[in-house]
Order: structure tokens, then sequence, then C-alpha cells
């Protein structure tokens, strides 16, 4: 099914997705004091604004000069990881000069240094029947977005990905998850889109930021924790940009309407309404409008008819 979305939907989705993350990067960017951030963007910008008296010249300084150093260095040294080294760069020099910014440590408190020993769930039968729906319905919805994420990261990368081994994975990691405590997990556009754009080109890169992580979280948990969040949310806010691929909405917008209907819808009820609405409408209409195209395509002539 996926193999048969237009790709006017995987656009739309992917730029509505891109507007989500900038704009949930805002209120760090700029250091404002919000404590209750509304997560739905009609809500969000007039809640921003009404505290923009709380700006901090500081925190915007971390965060643009975050990313002025990573388009510096992916054009002058594109091998160097720049998104590392851009972070830590704004973050030491925010430490050293006693900058009033916000770090991880400082918005979550001290983090971990080992994972939880794992630990089987309770299962019963009636268990199992009260969240048999709920199962069903995130093994659907998470198997949507990671195959879309894998196709985003194909048009970035120009690699074809194999859906049943992306979808049995991700099986085998959500059950590795369930035994530690943790979520659901899926394919993430916005993780995917940085890793590309940090130079990862195949599944390795996604052990190694998997291993990066526990050696961060088991070796350097004192250190990651001072990152600064303004240069942090300068990263995704780049990212995000990247994302949206700004270059291409020209040859998009010249599409034939029904593209841009889709294209625009998709990333409409992504911005607006909500990522499962987003998706399931836009590969509904989209697998729609490709039969409909299909059966009233015109026939060929055959001579045998005759």
């Amino acid at each position: 099914m996926i193999a048969h979305v237009p790709e006017a939907v995987v656009n739309g989705f992917t730029i509505g997705i891109a507007v989500l993350i900038a704009a949930s990067q805002i209120k760090d960017l700029l250091g404002l004091s919000l404590a209750n951030e509304p997560a739905e963007l009609l809500h969000k910008i007039p809640a921003l604004w009404s505290v923009r008296d709380t700006f901090s010249i500081a925190a915007f300084g971390v965060g643009l000069a975050t990313m002025v150093l990573i388009v510096l260095f992916r054009r002058a040294a594109p091998r160097l990881p720049g998104l590392i080294v851009a972070l830590a760069l704004t973050s030491g020099a925010a430490a050293l000069l006693s900058l009033p910014v916000e770090t991880i440590e400082a918005r979550f408190g001290a983090l971990p240094r080992s994972l939880p020993l794992p630990a089987m769930p309770e299962l019963s039968l009636d268990r199992m029947i009260e969240v048999l729906p709920s199962a069903l319905v995130i093994a659907f919805l998470a198997g949507i977005e990671s195959l879309l994420s894998a196709v985003v990261a194909d048009r970035m990368t120009g690699a074809r990905h194999k859906p049943n081994a992306e979808v049995v994975a991700q099986g085998a990691a959500n059950l590795a998850s369930a035994a530690f405590g943790g979520l659901p997990a899926t394919g993430a556009i916005a993780r995917t889109a940085t890793n590309v754009r940090a130079g990862g080109q195949t599944p390795v890169a996604g052990m190694a930021h998997a291993v990066a992580i526990l050696a961060m979280m088991m070796l350097a948990a004192g250190p990651t924790g001072m990152l600064a969040m303004p240069a942090m949310a300068g990263l995704l806010i780049l990212t995000a940009w990247n994302m949206a691929e700004p270059h291409k909405w020209g040859a998009w917008m010249r599409e034939r309407p029904s593209d841009r209907v889709l294209l625009l819808l998709t990333m409409a009820l992504t911005v607006l309404v909500d990522l499962t609405v987003a998706i399931g409408v836009g590969v509904a209409l989209g697998l729609a409008l490709k039969l409909r195209a299909g059966r009233t395509k015109p026939e060929t002539f055959d001579p045998r008819r005759m």
C-alpha cells in the first residue's frame, strides 16, 4: 500500500512535520518562559506571543550561533560531524560565559547512567483482550509512519528501503522496548532526516546512533546534560528547514491540480489537526485518486477487436 502512496502525500506530510518541529523549538530558541506550552499549533502561537516579554537575547544568540556554525561546517568541512561540534562549541561557550540559558539537566534533571533491568509485563487473557484493539491501531499507524519515514529517507539518499525488513525490525524493537518499560517506537522522520543530513547513508548509521546514545548515557551523562536547549533548538529548526526542501516548492506547485491539493491538504491536516488523521486521509485520498486515474485511463487501440 505504501508503494502506491502518491509522492504529493509524502511531500505534504514531510512539510507538515517540519513545520511542527520548527514550531516546537520557538520557545527554546527565544528563551521564552512558558510553564504549560500547548501542543496544538493554533494554541501554541498565541501562548508564545503572550510571553514575548520574556525573550532572552542570550538564548537567541546561542541558537543562532549554532545554526551559523552548522551551515559553515557543512560547507567548509562536510566530512566533519558539524552538528556535534557546533552543539559542543555553543553549549561550552554558554557554560564558560555563565549565560542565562537553560540546559538539558536544568529542565529534566540529572540524566540516568544505566538502563533498567528487563522484566516481562504482567500478562493475562483479560489484559490481552483489553489492549488488543489499541495494539492493532498502534501497530498499523506505527507501520505507516515508519514506512513513510523510510520513503522520505529514500528520497534524500537515493536508496530503496525493504518494507518487510522495516516492519519486522520495528516489531522486534517494540518487544525489546516493552521489556525495559519503554514506549512503542516508530521510525521518526525528524531523527532520520537529521541522521541523513549528518552523513548517514545506511542502516549502520541507526545502529551507531543507538550505541552512541547508550555510551553517552553511561559515560558522559554529566556533559550531555550541560547541552544548551537553545543550541538544540537551533539544530532542530535547521533540520526542519532542510526537511521541507524549499528549493522544490516551485516545482511541486507546478504539478497537476490533484497533486497540489493532496500536498496542501496533507500538510494542513498534519499541522492543524493531527498526525494520525493526516496519514489516514492523505493515504486514503491518494490511493482513491490513483485508482480513479487508472480506471479512467483511455484504452489503447487493439486491431484484434475489429
